[in-house]
């Protein structure tokens, strides 16, 4: 049973995996555009798309509570369902957007109170106010993917966001440097051109929703909000966005604290960090699909396939992840040197300590792999509340504070980070597993204790 639940767990993965990296693609390859035009637009980037991002994980994260739901309505076979919390996420989408466009429009007062230099904060500003537009068809685009995702068909969701790649590429050449007869725009352009791509990828995945699942009626019957469902969506998703709030928040006061360490650390810090995001999105990809595999069982009320499939997405996210980890064990100077030139005497001080925090990266690869599998498998049988309150614990009360005090009061400093780190994803997968297990054993004894009483009344 295991390996043919490995086999449709990867099949439904794959493309999923491949979308995760195309969408980290296109911040990569807006960074590499932008520092073309120098280090203040590059500087007005990475602080605006920093923010950018945090806010949009968020939210997205609450229409993410979409999948879980359309998952587990297509192992009941109940398309009215898929098609309600489908149209719910996009009614969400449309409340989350207000205030987090009004913040983007007017950032640059919380940029100065954050000590960034006026001209960081101006030029931040301006990315983010340009950025903006692209927000509502970003959130709505996870609203459309919740319900393909849910239904097991990702092979769009891998196209449609690989060609989002080629025309953001397309759209920066020609709004930052002024080709093809428009206007040079610089970081602005950049910031155009993301919502220009989001637009159109939206209309993609309506285009390609609208003929596929015409059945479904998502956008003919999007007339008004429909609040019973709407709050599920919401019950379910508003824990994801919270959780993805607490990782990214470790995440990003580790960075802080690694800043007040010095430009030497800080440097070493973003090439393990950006190393081991890149290799993340196969467990990632992983763990959608895991909670896909895990609602549609649950959904068909048949809890011990579901446990098998949490349990294949785990082993196939420790199994990913011990091998990327041997890679950064072993090999540490070819993944530091496509980042700097490492026969340069000058770099010797960053190398030294990347190599470190590369030699850490190996453990907290396997542990971050097997917290975000179970975290999948929680979400596929909608357990989120749980999960929130977990990683919070484990990610601020474990991660953080041990990290700061190796750093600060051991005298650690960057090694104590990323000990605190790996210590906060440990304890989550730990915690998370441990409560998938309680869960399965709960879903499996109340389908046992129901089995006479379904028995009994069939032979009245």
């Amino acid at each position: 049973m295991y390996r043919k639940e490995v086999k449709e767990l990867v099949i439904v993965a794959v493309p999923l995996v491949l979308a995760q990296v195309a969408q980290n693609t296109i911040s990569f390859v807006d960074t590499i555009m932008v520092g073309r035009l120098g280090k203040e637009a590059l500087a007005g980037i990475a602080i605006g798309s920093t923010l950018f991002q945090f806010i949009l994980i968020v939210l997205s994260g609450v229409i993410i509570g979409v999948s879980p739901i359309v998952s587990q309505a297509t192992g009941a076979k109940d398309d009215d369902l898929c098609g309600r919390a489908t149209r719910q996420g996009l009614w969400i989408g449309v409340l989350l957007f207000t205030p987090a466009f009004l913040l983007y429009r007017n950032a640059y007062p919380l940029l100065i109170w954050f000590n960034q230099s006026p001209e960081t904060a101006l030029a931040s500003s301006e990315y983010l106010k340009a950025i903006s537009w692209g927000l509502l068809p970003a959130l709505w685009i996870m609203g459309l993917r919740g319900l393909l995702e849910g239904k097991s068909n990702t092979k769009p969701i891998m196209v449609i966001s690989l060609i989002g790649v080629a025309l953001n590429v397309f759209a920066n050449d020609a709004l930052m440097f002024g080709h093809y007869g428009l206007p040079k725009l610089g970081l602005v352009g950049t910031g155009y051109a993301s919502s220009l791509v989001y637009g159109l990828v939206f209309l993609a995945f309506s285009i390609y929703v609208s003929l596929q699942y015409s059945d479904l009626q998502i956008f003919s019957k999007l007339r008004r909000p429909d609040f019973s469902t709407l709050k599920e969506v919401a019950r379910v998703g508003g824990p994801i966005g919270m959780t993805l709030a607490f990782e990214a928040g470790m995440f990003g006061a580790a960075a802080f604290a690694m800043g007040t360490i010095g430009e030497t650390q800080l440097a070493a810090h973003q090439i393990a960090l950006q190393t081991a995001s890149i290799s993340f999105m196969i467990p990632l990809g992983l763990a959608i699909a895991t909670s896909v595999r895990v609602g549609q069982a649950i959904g068909a009320g048949s809890p011990h396939r579901a446990e098998v499939a949490g349990h294949a997405g785990m082993l196939l996210c420790i199994g990913v992840m011990s091998i990327s980890g041997l890679i950064f064990w072993l090999f540490p100077l070819p993944i530091i040197g496509m980042y700097i030139d490492i026969d340069v005497e000058a770099n010797a001080p960053v190398i030294a300590y990347a190599i470190s925090f590369l030699a850490l990266a190996a453990l907290f690869q396997v542990v971050d792999g097997l917290q975000v599998a179970a975290s999948g498998s929680l979400r596929g049988i909608k357990d989120t509340k749980a999960a929130m309150a977990l990683t919070l614990v484990s990610y601020w009360l474990v991660g953080c504070v041990v990290g700061a005090y190796l750093c600060f009061g051991a005298k650690l400093e960057g090694v104590g980070l990323w000990i605190g780190m790996t210590s906060g994803l440990a304890t989550a997968a730990v915690l998370l597993t441990l409560r998938f297990q309680f869960k399965m054993k709960a879903l499996k004894q109340e389908q046992r204790s129901s089995a006479p009483t379904e028995a009994a009344a069939k032979a009245l």
